[in-house]
């Protein structure tokens, strides 16, 4: 391996995934790292990020693939959902926000789900995880289950009864925090019925 093969490839693993525009800047280019795939140097995730050939892939890292892609999206509802442990679905697809007025990600691999948010949605209720060396934002736990009663059309009424009796029984939601999103949600008649049972 050459010097400037090696001095790519910690790079790529100094940042776990990377995106050709990431090379570039670093004065390498895209063709040089096609080659290095091609070569079997670096491995191509998907169209436009690549890895080490050691990595390895966990649950969420898809998570991790999207975010690099496409820093502005958040993870939210069913991948909130399976990510916080509060569901027993697998979603078969990566549920992402972006805002009302970002451009839709589009992406072969993994299939996305985008839905939009507007305002304080977009930015309350958000906490990072760092997924495969790649940080992401993703909804908190009691913002995803107000977020699953916004969109229980979409979703289904009793995913998000599901997580709120998991999160309530296990304790990692506080009522105050519950109404708080609802409120910021726009549900808080719809809610109110299910939370005041648990408060009873």
């Amino acid at each position: 391996m050459t010097i400037r093969q090696s001095s790519i490839a910690s790079l790529i693993k100094r940042r776990a995934l990377l995106r050709p525009s990431d090379a570039v800047a670093r004065g390498y280019s895209r063709v040089y790292l096609a080659r290095l795939a091609k070569q079997g140097i670096v491995h191509q995730v998907s169209r436009g990020l690549y890895a080490t050939p050691q990595r390895k892939e966990t649950e969420f890292s898809s998570l991790a693939e999207i975010t690099s892609k496409h820093p502005k999206t958040l993870v939210c509802l069913l991948s909130a959902l399976s990510f916080h442990g509060l569901t027993t679905q697998a979603p078969h697809e990566v549920w992402i926000a972006v805002g009302n007025k970002d451009r839709i990600p589009k992406m072969s691999y993994p299939p996305l789900h985008v839905v939009r948010f507007g305002g304080e949605t977009m930015t309350a209720g958000v906490t990072k995880q760092k997924i495969d060396g790649v940080e992401i934002k993703i909804t908190s736990i009691p913002k995803t289950i107000a977020d699953c009663f916004k969109f229980r059309n979409k979703i289904g009424l009793d995913v998000a009864l599901e997580a709120l009796k998991e999160a309530w029984t296990s304790k990692r939601v506080t009522m105050d925090e519950l109404w708080h999103f609802s409120k910021l949600c726009r549900v808080q008649n719809v809610m109110r019925p299910y939370l005041e049972a648990l408060a009873s």
